[in-house]
């Protein structure tokens, strides 16, 4: 008999973490959602038929158990996506050492963990791993210095298990979001609101302004890109970083003066 697959995603309780617990359950995942705070987790648990694991991807014991609790449910691991993200603003020398290591602990060394527990279960069952970084992971972005550095960080790892364990079967790819509309992007708006004197939909245009989509993206279609990376239909996919920003990441910053320009040809 067929086993049913099983998924671990980190920072499951909302965002894309949620979205994604979502798609992979109506892929035919069995899911496990983890975090730190219990009541969204079991909402998701509740609402994708998985269960939730209440752990910080920065404690090595919980995301074992976690992953270890996985295994014994589905009778194997398939797909982990890690999921789980903090940020916390500010320049090099404005940052301090406490909230530094906060963020790199976090989307960082929790990645590491979680991908270190993991990988034993994903080489016998041949598994994925998809990452979320971000695009601050690669271009700057203003007062970002903790964020993107951990973000940038996050994708080499990724790179690194891609090289390392391909020849054993699993595949590891990153997906970098751009603004997507989840709490913590809703929060970063309503900052630039305060700054530039309008409510949080216009600071949404406002970033968008020159992004070629023109809005921020919807944690379902993140989690659309995840599921793909994760599945069997991305069986070649290896050590791709995806964008999923809307087109952001291509626009040259130094020609945006001429945006609106459109020159005449024959």
């Amino acid at each position: 008999m067929t086993r049913q697959p099983g998924a671990l995603v980190t920072g499951g309780g909302s965002g894309i973490g949620a979205a994604t617990a979502r798609r992979l359950a109506a892929a035919g995942y069995g899911v496990c959602v983890t975090g730190r705070r219990p009541e969204p987790l079991e909402e998701i648990a509740a609402e994708t038929g998985g269960f939730a694991v209440v752990a910080d991807t920065g404690d090595s014991d919980a995301i074992e158990r976690a992953v270890a609790a996985t295994v014994e449910r589905f009778g194997g691991l398939d797909a982990l996506v890690v999921s789980a993200g903090t940020s916390a603003s500010g320049a090099v020398a404005a940052q301090t050492p406490e909230r530094w290591a906060r963020v790199v602990d976090t989307n960082l060394t929790g990645a590491f963990l979680a991908c270190r527990a993991a990988l034993p279960h994903l080489v016998k069952s041949h598994g994925a791993v998809v990452t979320v970084a971000s695009v601050g992971g690669l271009r700057a972005s203003p007062e970002s210095a903790a964020y993107g550095a951990s973000k940038a960080g996050l994708i080499s790892l990724t790179q690194s298990i891609a090289l390392d364990y391909g020849p054993s079967g699993v595949r590891a790819n990153c997906v970098c979001p751009g603004w997507i509309r989840t709490p913590m992007a809703d929060a970063a708006m309503d900052e630039l609101a305060e700054r530039t004197g309008g409510d949080r939909e216009a600071a949404y245009e406002l970033a968008h302004r020159l992004v070629p989509a023109r809005r921020p993206g919807t944690p379902e279609e993140v989690a659309e890109a995840i599921a793909w990376l994760a599945s069997p239909a991305g069986s070649y996919v290896n050590g791709a970083v995806l964008p999923v920003d809307g087109g952001g990441a291509i626009v040259d910053v130094a020609s945006t003066g001429f945006c609106g320009e459109r020159s005449e040809t024959t």
